[in-house]
C-alpha cells in the first residue's frame, strides 16, 4: 500500500508552529488516526554546572512538545485513535549525567499514563515506546560526547547490539494496529535487555 502524504514541518517547542501544522492537517485530511510524538533533544548535563536554558530546551522538546501535539491532535481523533509517545530507557531508569533528558522522558511516561486513563472512555489508546541506543544522529552525537564508538555502546546492551530505527518503527506500527485495541497505558522497553537488570 502506498500513501501520498505531504510532509509538514513543525517545531514542537512553538505553540504557533504546532497550531499551524495541525490546522494544515485538518484542512488536508480532516482527521488524525495515529499520532506519534517523536521529537526530542538530548545531551549530557551536570547539576554541578547547571544550565537552566538547556534543561528548559530538553523539557520543551521532549515533554511539553508531546503534550502540545496531543492537545492539538485530539479534536481530530475519533474512537480507535492511537497515540504513541517515544520515551526512552531513561524514562524507566536514571543515569547521573543526563539529568534533563531523564527527567523529561520520565515525564513523557507520566503524561502517557494520565492520557491513557483520560482517553480510554473515548476508545483512544495511548502507549509509550522506550528505546535504548538507536543508531541515529542524536545517538552518534552522544557517542562522541562520551568518547565511545557504537560497538562500545553495544557492549553495555545484554543483546549486544544497537537498535536500528526500523526496529523502533515496527513496534510503533504494531501499537497502531487493530491487534493493540486493548493495549493502553503501557511503557514498553525496546532496549535489548538494558532495563531488565
Amino acid at each position: 500500500m502506498k500513501f501520498d502524504i505531504e510532509a509538514i514541518a513543525c517545531d514542537v517547542t512553538s505553540p504557533a508552529s504546532v497550531q499551524a501544522a495541525f490546522a494544515k492537517i485538518r484542512g488536508q485530511h480532516g482527521r488524525i488516526d495515529v499520532l506519534v510524538n517523536n521529537a526530542g533533544l538530548a545531551g549530557g548535563d551536570s547539576i554541578d554546572a547547571p544550565d537552566e536554558a538547556f534543561f528548559e530546551a530538553v523539557v520543551q522538546s521532549n515533554l511539553t512538545g508531546s503534550w502540545r501535539c496531543c492537545a492539538a491532535a485530539l479534536p481530530m481523533m475519533t474512537r480507535g485513535g492511537r497515540i504513541v509517545c517515544v520515551s526512552s530507557v531513561l524514562g524507566l531508569k536514571a543515569v547521573p549525567d543526563q539529568i534533563a533528558y531523564t527527567a523529561a522522558k520520565h515525564g513523557v511516561i507520566g503524561l502517557m499514563k494520565s492520557l491513557a486513563l483520560a482517553l480510554a472512555p473515548r476508545g483512544i489508546t495511548v502507549n509509550a515506546v522506550c528505546p535504548g541506543w538507536v543508531e541515529t544522529d542524536m545517538a552518534r552525537s552522544r557517542f562522541a560526547e562520551l568518547g565511545i564508538t557504537r560497538d562500545q555502546a553495544a557492549q553495555g546492551v545484554p543483546m549486544g547490539s544497537v537498535l536500528q530505527p526500523a526496529e523502533v518503527a515496527a513496534l510503533i506500527v504494531h501499537l497502531a494496529s487493530p491487534a493493540c485495541a486493548q493495549l493502553t497505558g503501557q511503557a514498553i522497553a525496546l532496549d535489548g535487555g538494558v532495563s531488565a537488570g
